[in-house]
């Protein structure tokens, strides 16, 4: 049976905790706040991310560059081990792109080793839950090649819905137009939006009132989800555990999910979403 590890980005949102747990190595992507750039991660740091948000501050990003993922990927191939690469969304970010180059070089470098990268088409804990279920195939036994081909295969199943709680952030990203968004606040419209299978977010429906917004996740969940497949869904949020914490009951009373992971929405994802995202991921027939 074939050695390798699997290595991700920092897109996928996993705490340190849990990237430790599950014996992968990640590589950062970055954002830049309040003149300083700092490296993308699920810690402490994040609720004064979003304090600033709030307040009105901004936050830029970046992605992983070819030569940050060579220094994650290089030690690994040195220590006689394979790679598995899960990226972040190629429909939302260069960084998967940039897997690619760095791959590219590095077998050019360790001819008698194999590189599989994978664009996950996925975000936050979405790509969490992925590469969360990658960790699961291969403590199994599976082999690199066949769980490269599983998570190509189950990334269309990896259902990512969410719901966001200030329009104007989704307007600053050119999600909608700057009256859709007012029009919105006023009348206290949230969007129930999704990935879809490009690895892009589309705003699917509306709801009246927060409340509503989150309901309607979990209905989505009940719609979608493969029966027997969900014992563990994940959720994220943008400093609003309350509400993670509502959506997560919901899942489990009325869905019967044994298992619900409550993490932070990070740094780069939460840049853009702003403060009181929430998401839901789980299984599902489609996206």
């Amino acid at each position: 049976m074939s050695q390798y590890k699997i290595i991700t980005d920092s897109g996928c949102d996993l705490p340190k905790e849990m990237i430790r747990e599950l014996g992968i190595v990640h590589t950062p992507l970055y954002v830049r706040f309040r003149g300083e750039e700092m490296e993308d991660a699920v810690d402490d740091s994040i609720r004064t991310l979003y304090a600033g948000l709030r307040a009105g501050e901004n936050a830029t990003t970046s992605a992983a560059n070819p030569e940050q993922w060579k220094k994650v990927i290089a030690p690994v191939l040195e220590e006689g081990l394979d790679a598995l690469v899960l990226t972040f969304s190629s429909g939302l970010s260069t960084t998967s792109q940039c897997a690619f180059i760095a791959a590219e070089e590095l077998q050019g470098q360790f001819p008698q080793r194999r590189i599989r990268v994978v664009d996950t088409l996925s975000a936050s804990l979405g790509q969490g839950l992925l590469v969360w279920y990658a960790c699961q195939k291969q403590q199994e036994g599976m082999e690199l090649d066949d769980l490269a081909h599983w998570v190509e295969e189950n990334r269309f199943h990896l259902c990512h819905w969410f719901t966001v709680d200030d329009l104007m952030y989704l307007k600053r990203g050119g999600r909608i137009g700057a009256a859709t968004a007012v029009m919105g606040t006023m009348l206290n419209i949230k969007p129930v939006l999704h990935m879809d299978d490009a690895g892009h977010l589309i705003n699917v429906s509306k709801a009246r009132g927060r409340k509503a917004s989150i309901d309607a996740l979990a209905a989505k969940a009940g719609q979608l989800g493969l029966p027997g497949k969900n014992e563990t869904m994940f959720i994220c949020h943008g400093d609003c555990i309350e509400d993670a914490e509502y959506l997560a009951a919901q899942v489990k009373e009325k869905l019967g999910v044994k298992n619900v992971f409550i993490g932070y929405t990070g740094a780069v994802i939460g840049s853009h979403s702003g403060p009181g995202t929430l998401a839901l991921f789980f299984m599902g027939e489609h996206r």
